[in-house]
């Protein structure tokens, strides 16, 4: 992680430089469009569920670039342009997006760009751990209260339902004429994820095993929702480096419980989850958080539900 100094640093040279920053799903692809809402989302599931609620009555862009982990990215000045000509700009909340607070100080005085924290609604699951994310030194009382939110709320079905729906409510009072299309849009998102959330909880339901280990404590709403049990080697961001006495505790428990696979992400570094794997003489299996694509997924037209079909096809066959 980047400390304090360095990060206010980065930022404040991006500023002056206004440099352009190159990457798939970035706002330096494309500027701002007539006659279309102009939506600015911070990385990927956010990006997904506003495409499809704007659908052609909206030009989204995406900050985080494909196959970048968002816990450690922040933005550059062309970000902060690109922004201040929008009409929203949705990013997670619950404190994931720690540079939120200045990057949107940083925006044009006359930007009419209004700001919609989708998480908004969800019951939050406080973490004993850090939430591993560099959010500064000028922290007001709300942001330290963030440090122990577990931000990963989209990994998760039904609190991705709650996403959707405040993300078209800001579509409509952002644009009312067109308030008949993003309802209809809406509802096709709603139904999918109506779907893969009776899709988690019927299968899960059938599985007596209950109990998974991953590597990066990303999975809390996923597992609270549908009724399962994670034990993380790393916390709430996915770059801490646990102790070794962490690991061999965690080898233990592999063993007494009968755990046969320890999960890790595609984004980060498999490392110490086959460390785990292997002090535990156990397998590995990909359970992928949905922060981002990799270029490889995005070539095979990879999206979030595709992706989180996987997520559970691959727990049904470790819990089986």
């Amino acid at each position: 992680m980047k400390k304090n100094n360095s990060r206010m640093i980065t930022f404040i040279v991006g500023l002056i430089l206004t440099m352009m920053i190159t990457g798939c799903g970035s706002t330096s692809n494309g500027a701002m469009q007539e006659g279309k809402v102009n939506v600015v989302t911070t990385f990927y599931p956010i990006y997904v569920f506003a495409q499809a609620i704007g659908g052609e009555d909206a030009h989204v862009v995406n900050l985080i670039p494909f196959g970048v982990e968002p816990h450690d990215w922040t933005p550059r000045s062309q970000e902060i342009i690109n922004t201040s000509k929008a009409q929203l700009f949705m990013y997670n909340g619950a404190g994931l997006e720690g540079w939120v607070p200045d990057f949107l100080k940083g925006l044009n005085k006359d930007s009419k760009v209004k700001s919609v924290e989708v998480s908004k609604g969800i019951k939050l699951i406080e973490s004993s751990e850090n939430d591993g994310h560099d959010h500064g030194e000028a922290e007001d009382a709300e942001s330290v209260a963030q440090h122990h939110i577990d931000p990963h709320t989209w990994v998760s079905p039904k609190s991705a339902l709650i996403m959707a729906e405040n993300i078209k409510n800001s579509f409509i009072e952002a644009d009312p004429t067109n308030q008949i299309q993003y309802e209809q849009r809406y509802q096709g998102l709603k139904d999918q994820l109506l779907e893969l959330d009776h899709k988690f909880e019927s299968e899960l339901a059938k599985l007596t095993k209950k109990e998974i280990v991953v590597s990066h404590q990303a999975f809390g709403y996923l597992t609270r929702d549908y009724g399962l049990t994670q034990y993380a080697i790393m916390g709430l961001s996915p770059d801490a480096e646990p102790r070794a006495q962490d690991i061999m505790n965690l080898a233990n428990l592999v063993k007494e419980k009968g755990i046969r696979y320890i999960f890790f992400e595609e984004l980060v570094s498999d490392r110490i989850a086959k460390t785990l794997a292997g002090e535990a003489k156990v397998e590995t299996m990909v359970l992928n958080p949905v922060e981002g694509l990799t270029k490889e997924q995005e070539k095979k037209k990879e999206d979030y539900f595709t992706l989180m079909e996987k997520n559970l096809q691959n727990l049904i066959i470790a819990l089986k």
